[in-house]
């Protein structure tokens, strides 16, 4: 899969596809394929039996929505690995070599997860410059970012500037995956209409687990997802100190110490962006977090 345009394949397929498309011919007929796709919306199709290419209308069709993922990656291989495997789970997948493409596409339409590399061509920090761009155009946009670089300074960066995830290379495809996956369940709760049942209220501070959304002093908290359970871990058993590792699993990510900190720090100034006395949040030296009920 080259260049911008969109590309989706459907995952019960995919085998089939890979199998019609060994050799120069089969590479052809999986281009034509593509190509027909991007002309006429629709998404590749093989027959698992007789191995053949053809095609057939898009999943929205059915009833169901295809995510669409964005990659930012200036190495040729690499990007297109990740939109192979991306567009076996059943993802439309968009791939981009450098920041002024992605931003110049992003100004149109928005995928609903962008995956981002920190140095991009000639720019070393250009995904950095990218997520900066999405969080203006979007605060709840899903934004990973999958890079080589794994120094504490460029995930706590990364994070400071709205990421929900921090991955290296080093991630099975598997892992990746599961990862979207989980982001992408957590994201559809904001579609969810307010429930009663599933507000938390903790004195100023509201939780809605369905829409996960939270507000203080009856103000809308800009947290991202990671954030939002973060909170909620926290604020469940207010006095009950939560170690950095139970923070980790509640939130549903894997990362070191040093990242949960910056979390927490990051999710105290937004706090304290809307009421300056902000205190709830203690940290206890060796042992993790806790809420403080007012």
């Amino acid at each position: 899969m080259i260049g911008n345009s969109w590309v989706g394949s459907c995952p019960i397929w995919y085998n089939a596809i890979k199998a019609s498309s060994s050799g120069n011919k089969g590479e052809q007929k999986r281009q034509t394929a593509e190509q027909l796709w991007q002309k006429n919306g629709n998404c590749l199709f093989a027959s698992t039996q007789g191995k053949k290419l053809g095609i057939v209308q898009r999943e929205q069709n059915k009833g169901i929505t295809m995510k669409k993922i964005a990659i930012i990656e200036d190495e040729t291989a690499i990007r297109e690995n990740y939109m192979e495997m991306l567009s076996a789970q059943g993802y439309q997948v968009c791939g981009y070599s450098d920041r002024q493409s992605a931003e110049h596409a992003f100004n149109d339409t928005l995928p609903d997860l962008a995956i981002v590399d920190i140095g991009l061509g000639h720019e070393i920090d250009g995904g950095f410059l990218l997520c900066q761009t999405l969080r203006s155009l979007s605060k709840t946009l899903p934004i990973i970012f999958l890079t080589a670089r794994d120094s504490e300074i460029d995930t706590v960066c990364g994070l400071r500037m709205g990421a929900d995830d921090y991955l290296t290379k080093d991630i099975s495809m598997a892992h990746l995956a599961a990862r979207i996956g989980a982001l992408f369940r957590r994201m559809e709760a904001l579609e969810q209409p307010a429930d009663q049942n599933a507000l938390l209220n903790r004195g100023p501070l509201t939780l809605d687990t369905k829409r996960m959304q939270v507000f203080w002093l009856q103000q809308l908290v800009d947290l991202t997802v990671t954030e939002f359970w973060m909170v909620h871990s926290l604020a469940q058993r207010p006095g009950h100190v939560k170690s950095r590792h139970e923070l980790m699993s509640d939130a549903k990510i894997y990362v070191d110490d040093s990242t949960i900190t910056s979390h927490v720090k990051r999710i105290r100034k937004k706090f304290i962006a809307l009421d300056a006395q902000f205190d709830c949040i203690d940290t206890v030296y060796g042992m993790g977090y806790r809420w403080e009920q007012l």
